[in-house]
């Protein structure tokens, strides 16, 4: 429960910072809906067994390829949980945000292997806070480090593992 509170504080830091500087011309919806969406990112997480989720140490290759497969399983998951509401923007985020969540500017994240704009704007900014939270928060396999640390990292992925239009707002959120 902690991750997603985390990055859910984070997304919505992030939305804020991008809405004052108009970098991308979404509208104030898109940021709630996001918002909202936020928490159900790692969904598909469900489907994956407890003892590879809670192991202690490195995954094997087996075990790393049934954790990425969480993101498309938490997109088909959303797919049937949010059919039929009225509000499809919001299913529409939310599906993407559980899809491509892992995917990078590169190319050489998963599920789809996308590269730069081609992974939605939303699954862009829920891959910082993703991220962000990974690395400053303990884990069974290691310890957190500081914020500092973290940003530094994040800073040096703008262009390879993040938007780089993202870096401004990233900077500016430091502070928040």
């Amino acid at each position: 429960g902690g991750h997603i509170k985390r990055t859910s504080h984070v997304v919505r830091i992030l939305a804020k910072e991008l809405e004052r500087l108009g970098t991308y011309p979404v509208s104030l919806d898109f940021y709630r809906n996001l918002i909202k969406a936020a928490p159900m990112h790692d969904l598909g997480k469900l489907s994956i067994d407890d003892a590879i989720l809670r192991k202690p140490g490195n995954f094997t290759e087996e075990e790393f390829e049934l954790m990425k497969d969480h993101a498309a399983r938490g997109a088909e998951l959303l797919v049937k949980v949010l059919d039929g509401i009225e509000d499809e923007a919001f299913e529409q985020i939310a599906v993407n945000v559980a899809h491509y969540h892992h995917e990078k500017w590169d190319g050489t994240g998963y599920p789809e292997h996308l590269t730069g704009e081609q992974i939605p704007f939303e699954a862009r900014i829920m891959a910082v806070a993703d991220v962000y939270d990974a690395l400053i928060s303990k884990r069974y396999y290691k310890e957190g480090m500081s914020a500092q640390e973290a940003f530094k990292i994040i800073h040096e992925g703008m262009g390879i593992q993040f938007d780089p239009k993202l870096e401004t707002a990233v900077i500016r959120s430091r502070a928040a």
